[in-house]
């Protein structure tokens, strides 16, 4: 899009656009989404930015009114295969705070000076910039919806001291801490060690939630997951292991532009890894849009289109977890987290285990497909991170002894987020691109041949 076309997307207040692009308006020094309700800005006042890090190290601060910092992540960063795409996806999952830049680069391969430069180059920002507009957004979550003593918040944000927590906090939002705070209503701070952390997660466009939620029923592995409700107000709940410490999620099946969920963590600084996992499983990031546009132009798919606008592609929390089930079925899964799975120290209802890691399934199986994997998964030879470049992790898992093509493509489109996908034998022309995963998902659950 060139900036006139973005300047009418802002005239026409076009939340399709949220979270794709940010402009900011110099007289007032405030950024916001395309959606903003606030008087659109004169045009000669208007600069547009990729990202919300761009325009806070531009010396813009996040409007008050559309809060374009909790709109949904660009679709770009989880379709593309290349660097840029990776690094967004690392990072959302917070390698920086955890490994800072150069764990990223080490991941992605490059140096961090080349990423550094790639990221700047495309985004307006580098990888630092970048993780620290997701802390201030993930210190704004728990400030108006937690009674944490803002110390606690600093580093459960993942900031290295209280001044740099507060120094971000002026700098992003023109307030202080306890100002932000103050400005929520004290109803919306109910966190407790045991209500968890309430939380909206943002979509855009269309979303069928009953579709989504049919599928996780279907395969829910007992002990793990569950999902509980009548349909249209279902519940999904599973444990997560992250990277400090594990977690319970619940979320709620009813979509109004946003999915309410509730975390439980061991440990505060998980919550924005936990955070981008579930968007990852629900495909909250997704450009339905795009999708349906062209999907809606082929005469196979287009009643299908029309029937369930915005569906979406479930992923995976786990991905390691994802290759484990759609390799063993959902059988092989209950009885893997039965005897191997390491039990929760506080259970919750049915949620009792974690699913075994790769390493401990290693040596508590180490022969056969399921050895072999396992032990790929545990050594790094088969990575399937939030950054794994695609092609090499389907080449490996596809050199593993046993492993067929049709459960690769499973992977690929589950655990990596790949979105056009085919498995073989499929009939998916070439017209469906780059959304085969998609149509594929339209004729599956309208329990179609594929």
């Amino acid at each position: 899009m060139d900036e006139d076309t973005r300047y009418e997307a802002v005239r026409s207040r076009d939340a399709r656009f949220d979270g794709e692009f940010f402009f900011a308006v110099e007289t007032t020094g405030i950024y916001c989404r395309p959606s903003c309700p606030a008087v659109t800005p004169k045009r000669r006042n208007v600069r547009f930015f990729a990202t919300a890090a761009a325009a806070q190290g531009s010396g813009f601060r996040a409007c008050r009114r559309c809060r374009p910092d909790a709109v949904p992540g660009s679709a770009e960063w989880n379709a593309r295969a290349d660097v840029v795409g990776r690094a967004m996806r690392l990072i959302g999952d917070g390698v920086v705070d955890r490994e800072g830049v150069t764990g990223l680069a080490d991941r992605l391969g490059y140096s961090a000076r080349q990423v550094q430069r790639q990221l700047t180059a495309e985004l307006g920002a580098g990888p630092v910039a970048l993780a620290r507009a997701q802390r201030s957004h993930t210190a704004r979550v728990l400030l108006q919806t937690t009674e944490l003593p803002v110390t606690h918040i600093a580093f459960a944000s993942g900031f290295a001291s209280v001044r740099q927590f507060n120094d971000t906090i002026r700098t992003v939002y023109a307030s202080t801490p306890s100002e932000l705070r103050a400005a929520a209503p004290a109803a919306r701070r109910t966190a407790t060690p045991t209500a968890g952390i309430p939380l909206r997660l943002a979509y855009r466009g269309p979303y069928q939630s009953a579709a989504v939620f049919d599928v996780l029923a279907a395969e829910a592995v007992p002990g793990v997951e569950e999902v509980s409700g009548p349909a249209g107000r279902r519940t999904y709940r599973r444990t997560l292991r992250l990277p400090y410490g594990s977690g319970i999620a619940a979320v709620d099946e009813r979509a109004r532009g946003w999915l309410d969920a509730r975390l439980h963590l061991t440990d505060l600084r998980d919550l924005t890894t936990a955070v981008q996992r579930l968007r990852r499983l629900f495909d909250l990031d997704a450009d339905p849009c795009a999708v349906d546009e062209r999907l809606g132009a082929d005469a196979r798919l287009a009643p299908l289109v029309a029937a369930r606008p915005g569906l979406r592609c479930p992923g995976a929390t786990d991905p390691e977890e994802l290759a484990v089930r759609a390799l063993v079925g959902p059988a092989g899964a209950e009885r893997l987290v039965r005897r191997y799975g390491k039990a929760l120290d506080a259970p919750c209802g049915s949620l009792t285990h974690l699913f075994p890691e790769p390493a401990v399934l290693a040596e508590a199986e180490p022969h056969g497909t399921l050895g072999a994997l396992t032990a790929a998964l545990a050594d790094g030879a088969v990575r399937l991170d939030a950054g794994a470049d695609r092609d090499d992790a389907e080449q490996a898992l596809l050199a593993l002894p046993g492993l067929d093509a049709r459960t690769v493509a499973v992977v690929r489109t589950r655990a990596l987020g790949d979105p056009d996908v085919a498995p073989p034998g499929t009939d998916a022309p070439d017209s469906w691109r780059p959304w085969r995963s998609y149509a594929l998902q339209h004729l599956r659950t309208a329990g179609e041949p594929e």
